[in-house]
C-alpha cells in the first residue's frame, strides 16, 4: 500500500508519495502560493532547472527542449514576452537529469509520473478536459517512445476535487466517459460508467447532473493501457474539502493555485 507523507519547509507543509520516493517531488499546499516554481525547485533539488507551461486544459505534453525551441521561434503557442513568456500546454516530460517539471492546479488533478529504471519523469495537469482528451495516455505513449516499459512506470495523482463533491452535467460526464467507454451515445456511456467496478460516477439529486471522480477515470485509462493498480497512487485529499491545505476554485471562485513538481535524477 502506498503512503502519503507530510513534510515541512520553512514551517510550510507539502506532500510526497512513497511510490515516487526515489525522485525529488512534492505536492505543495496553498501556504506556498506566493512562491514561483523556480523557488520551489530549491526545496526539492537546488541544482535543477525549473520548467512550467501556460496551462490551457488540453493534452499537449512537451519536453524542455521542445519548450525552448517554441520560445525561440515565437508563434501562436507562446503567450507573453521576454522572461515571462510561456509555451501553451498541460504536460511536461524530462529528457535529461536535473529537470524540475511543474504544474499548477486548484481542483484539477496534478499527475506526477516516474520511470523507476530510466529515472525520466513527467508532470501533468489533468482537468476534466485534459482527462477527456487523454493527457495521461499521451504522456505514457511518450515514455514508451523514449524506451520506457509499462511495468516500470509509477504514477501519483495528487490532491484534487473528490467525486462526491464534484457535480457536473451528464453531458460533461459522457464526454469524459468516452475516453474509457468507446461509444457516441451519452446515455449509453453514462449507464456503462455506473456499471463499472468502483464506478467513477455517483448520482446527484439534480436532474441532468451527476457526481464525477476524475482521478478514478484517469486510473481506468491507465489500467486499460496495462498499468497495474499497484503502480498508481491516489492522494487521500480533496481540494474542495481540505481548505486548511488546498485552494479550490469551486469553493473560493478565485484564480489561485498550488504547485506540484518532480525532478529527474
Amino acid at each position: 500500500m502506498h503512503t502519503w507523507n507530510w513534510h515541512t519547509w520553512e514551517g510550510m507543509p507539502y506532500l510526497t508519495c512513497s511510490l515516487l520516493e526515489r525522485l525529488p517531488h512534492g505536492f505543495f499546499t496553498h501556504q506556498f502560493w506566493s512562491r514561483s516554481p523556480q523557488e520551489l525547485t530549491k526545496v526539492l533539488q537546488p541544482e535543477a532547472l525549473a520548467y512550467r507551461l501556460k496551462q490551457v486544459h488540453g493534452n499537449i505534453v512537451l519536453t524542455p527542449q521542445e519548450i525552448t525551441s517554441k520560445l525561440n521561434a515565437g508563434g501562436n503557442d507562446v503567450e507573453g514576452e521576454g522572461d515571462s513568456a510561456l509555451v501553451l500546454g498541460d504536460g511536461l516530460m524530462s529528457e535529461e537529469p536535473l529537470q524540475a517539471l511543474w504544474v499548477a492546479s486548484a481542483d484539477c488533478t496534478p499527475v506526477l509520473i516516474a520511470d523507476e529504471k530510466t529515472l525520466q519523469v513527467a508532470a501533468l495537469h489533468a482537468g476534466w478536459r485534459g482527462t477527456a482528451s487523454k493527457i495521461v495516455p499521451q504522456a505514457i505513449a511518450r515514455f514508451i517512445a523514449q524506451g520506457s516499459k509499462i511495468e516500470n512506470l509509477q504514477i501519483a495523482l495528487g490532491p484534487a476535487i473528490a467525486g462526491e463533491v464534484y457535480q457536473v452535467s451528464e453531458q460533461v460526464a459522457a464526454e469524459i466517459g468516452a475516453s474509457i467507454i468507446p461509444h457516441n451515445d451519452e446515455k449509453t456511456i453514462i449507464d456503462a460508467m455506473y456499471q463499472l467496478a468502483n464506478s467513477p460516477l455517483l448520482p446527484d439529486p439534480n436532474p441532468g447532473k451527476v457526481r464525477l471522480d476524475v482521478r478514478r477515470v484517469n486510473a481506468l485509462q491507465m489500467e486499460m493501457l496495462g498499468i497495474a493498480s499497484e503502480q498508481i497512487a491516489i492522494a487521500p485529499y480533496c481540494t474542495f474539502q481540505t481548505p486548511d491545505y488546498f485552494f479550490s476554485y469551486r469553493r473560493e471562485k478565485q484564480k489561485k493555485v498550488q504547485w506540484s513538481g518532480i525532478v529527474s535524477i
